[in-house]
């Protein structure tokens, strides 16, 4: 009997890289001089502060290239409410979320059962999903019905086993 994981994994040294990467850009941009612009990263949360909303959505779309470029996937980026700060400045919270919900895992295994082929089988194992089959070939179609899907978070298939 073959298997397959569903996982959503965020590689954080990539993440780590890319918030690096763009902290030197807007640093050497002159469209950035005087504003005391700034992106720090704990853990999976990222802020970025700045003068104006203007140039925050300029510094949110410079982290979105770096984060892209890296290949770390802004389906499971979100994003909390622009805040007023001290010193009018404006700041804005960016989440970056891995693993699967249970939400997000009924989902998923609402669609295996509906869309998949018959006599495939999936059952949640923390923040993944053991998905398994007799045939390989159900087991790809499955992996090909999942990214045609739109779950709203990257999903990645590990442990692919006949």
């Amino acid at each position: 009997m073959g298997s397959f994981d569903v996982v959503s994994e965020v590689d954080d040294q990539e993440v780590k890289n890319a918030v690096d990467q763009a902290q030197r850009e807007i640093s050497q941009r002159f469209d950035f001089k005087n504003t005391n612009s700034s992106i720090e990263q704990n853990d999976t949360a990222i802020t970025m502060a700045t003068v104006s909303e203007d140039r925050l959505n300029a510094l949110r779309i410079v982290l979105e290239e770096k984060l892209v470029k890296r290949g770390v996937s802004l389906k499971g980026v979100d994003y909390a409410d622009v805040q007023e700060a001290s010193g009018g400045t404006v700041r804005q919270v960016m989440t970056i979320s891995s693993g699967i919900s249970s939400d997000k895992a009924k989902l998923i295994n609402k669609a295996i059962k509906e869309k998949g082929p018959k006599g495939v089988s999936s059952s949640n194992q923390g923040e993944s999903i053991r998905v398994q089959s007799k045939k390989r070939d159900h087991l790809q179609e499955v992996i090909a019905m999942l990214k045609a899907e739109d779950i709203g978070i990257p999903l990645q298939f590990n442990n692919f086993r006949d």
